[in-house]
């Protein structure tokens, strides 16, 4: 638990920051793609996402991390969908309305 607070805040070692998570699925909603990008911590998997669109020609990222764990990859990433499903669902088109490029939901 205190690694995930570390490279949330952005400790750790340069080597685990400098791995960033692959998509391990994604999904389309309205306008806006959802990638799955479940951490490993230790023997289970975090759920964490990242919800794009792309905004006049330059894309626009928000990305999730939750605290859920999960004991597949599969899972977490299963999770990750429907978890982004419910915040555009929740915020719509205020998700992007800030026109910050990136930030976290």
């Amino acid at each position: 638990m205190a690694s995930f607070f570390s490279r949330l805040f952005g400790g750790g070692s340069r080597q685990e920051s400098d791995t960033a998570p692959a998509d391990s699925a994604t999904l389309q909603e309205q306008d806006m793609t959802i990638r799955a990008r479940p951490m490993k911590e230790g023997a289970q998997f975090r759920l964490a996402g990242v919800i794009e669109k792309v905004v006049d020609g330059s894309l626009m990222t928000r990305s999730f991390i939750r605290a859920d764990l999960f004991t597949s990859e599969k899972d977490a990433a299963d999770a990750a969908l429907r978890k982004g499903q419910q915040i555009i669902k929740e915020q719509g088109r205020l998700l992007f309305a800030d026109a910050e490029e990136s930030r976290t939901v």
